[in-house]
């Protein structure tokens, strides 16, 4: 009996080594996680160094400096939050890849932010607060940062417990706390607070139910018919023209309306025409994308992808050019304030507070969006493009109808409604719905299903029902962020004025 061979290595060595190992990969994985960080806080010290360039021998530089980063962290903040609802439909319905919705919203988020951005904006947002009631330049100052800081840390707490809340309320609710610390609760036009509150339930209400009648009409009309392509030939045409005019008109009411100043009427004169182009377009494009697909859903969302790209892109450059001023309005405010020792209604931009917005935008999205992007896109309810399409369309068209009724509206709240309303719909629709239940009996009579076993009701239950828990803890945020947004500011502008005065 030969002797055993030696062992050329050590058992102990090996695991001693492996344990090292997987001590690096820990380390790898948690220092990516400082890495957004990081970045984050490079932006903000280059925000200031910016601001510095072009403050630095004027008066109130240190203050408008400072206003710099904190305007920067609240730009960081929208990109982050806001942002999100503009292509998380399209990444959960698989239209498109999270890089490349990165990409496309940061670009055109900076593309509206810089072309269409305006040039002037309100100091006291919404109206809140009654400029000639605070006592002077510097109490307003401190007021506006105060304002600005908390809306930033408010939509950042929001982003970090997952819930897509609206920046334009945090502001609002900064305005008003700060305001009411710096000039008295008389101060505040509550009228205005009445409207704000209103859109608490107006804006999800309205893009839940147009969103849901526009999936109603694809699953009767195209979903549920025996030729489903040549249904399709027939009805994607004109939903390409209604999205195509909806978003001409959207963009001439809220992206372009400091390049081009049109009524409500006039915008949707443009959308008509717009409307008619589209649909002449897509017929034969739409022939041509269906020929050779086969007769079933799959093949329907193909037809509906390429749509969902420009309407992520239309909605960015919208939300850019308007929703910029959340970020810039307070920070331009701060700027007159501090350098001409006054308070003005309304005050221009400068082109360096523009870029930083701008920047802290598209920067906020690539560093701390994708988060949110998968809850409003996957989490919520289950997407495709058909559904996704639906969201982005209500998103845009009931900003159109609440324009013309002049009611107030979050964009934010328009579309993370939608996206409830799409879930709510389905849910409805899978237990009630005639011609899908005849057509369910109709594929499994037909070759085409093989196992006829029954569904089982959990396993429905799972795939349709919208997670009530998401819809708690938004709505809970929605309901929460002015009042919070408000005292936070309070509470800042006492430690402010009492620190620095």
């Amino acid at each position: 009996m030969g002797k055993a061979k030696p062992q050329l290595y050590k058992p102990t060595l090996d695991k001693d080594l492996d344990k090292f190992t997987y001590v690096e990969e820990a380390t790898q994985f948690v220092s990516r996680g400082y890495l957004p960080l990081s970045f984050a806080l490079i932006f903000l010290v280059l925000s200031a160094l910016f601001a510095g360039l072009y403050v630095s021998n004027q008066p109130g530089a240190v203050l408008v400096i400072a206003a710099a980063a904190i305007g920067g962290y609240m730009a960081m903040n929208i990109g982050a939050n806001d942002v999100t609802n503009n292509v998380g439909p399209a990444v959960g319905s698989r239209a498109m890849s999270m890089a490349t919705a990165l990409v496309i919203a940061a670009v055109f988020e900076t593309a509206g932010a810089l072309i269409a951005g305006g040039d002037v904006v309100s100091t006291i947002s919404k109206g809140i607060i009654d400029p000639a009631r605070v006592a002077n330049a510097d109490v307003f100052t401190y007021a506006m940062m105060a304002a600005l800081l908390s809306s930033a840390l408010w939509v950042n707490l929001a982003t970090w417990i997952g819930a897509p809340v609206s920046t334009t309320h945090a502001v609002v609710g900064g305005v008003m706390g700060a305001g009411a610390a710096a000039a008295g609760i008389t101060a505040i036009n509550w009228s205005a607070m009445i409207g704000i509150a209103a859109s608490w339930v107006i804006s999800p209400l309205l893009g839940g139910i147009i969103a849901a009648l526009f999936l109603a009409f694809i699953k009767e009309f195209i979903i549920y018919r025996a030729d489903k392509l040549a249904a399709a030939q027939r009805w994607v045409p004109i939903l390409i023209a209604i999205m195509s005019g909806t978003f001409a008109a959207y963009l001439a009411v809220k992206g372009l309306k400091h390049l081009i100043a049109l009524t409500l009427v006039e915008a949707i004169g443009v959308g008509i025409v717009v409307a008619f182009l589209g649909w002449a377009v897509s017929v034969p494009l739409v022939r041509r994308q269906a020929s050779g697909l086969e007769n079933r859903n799959q093949s329907l969302r193909k037809l509906f992808k390429l749509p969902l790209i420009f309407s992520a892109a239309l909605l960015s450059f919208a939300h850019g050019a308007n929703d910029v001023a959340n970020a810039i309005g307070p920070l331009s405010a701060i700027v007159h304030a501090a350098q001409a020792h006054e308070i003005a209604s309304d005050v221009a931009i400068p082109l360096w507070v523009m870029v930083i917005g701008a920047a802290g935008i598209s920067l906020g999205l690539l560093l701390f969006g994708p988060r949110l992007i998968k809850l409003v896109g996957e989490q919520i309810t289950k997407l495709n493009p058909m559904r996704a399409f639906c969201v982005a369309l209500s998103a845009a068209l009931t900003v159109i109808v609440a324009s013309g009724l002049g009611l107030p509206v979050s964009s934010t709240h328009i579309a993370v409604g939608a996206v409830f309303g799409v879930g709510f719909f389905r849910e409805w629709y899978t237990r009630n719905s005639k011609r899908r239940m005849e057509y369910m009996r109709m594929k499994a009579d037909s070759w085409e299903i093989e196992d006829k076993k029954p569904v089982n009701p959990d396993e429905m239950r799972r795939r349709y029902l919208v997670r009530r828990s998401h819809f708690m803890t938004i709505v809970a945020a929605w309901i929460i962020t002015v009042p919070a947004a408000a005292a936070i500011a309070a509470g800042l502008y006492w430690v402010m004025f009492a620190v620095f005065t």
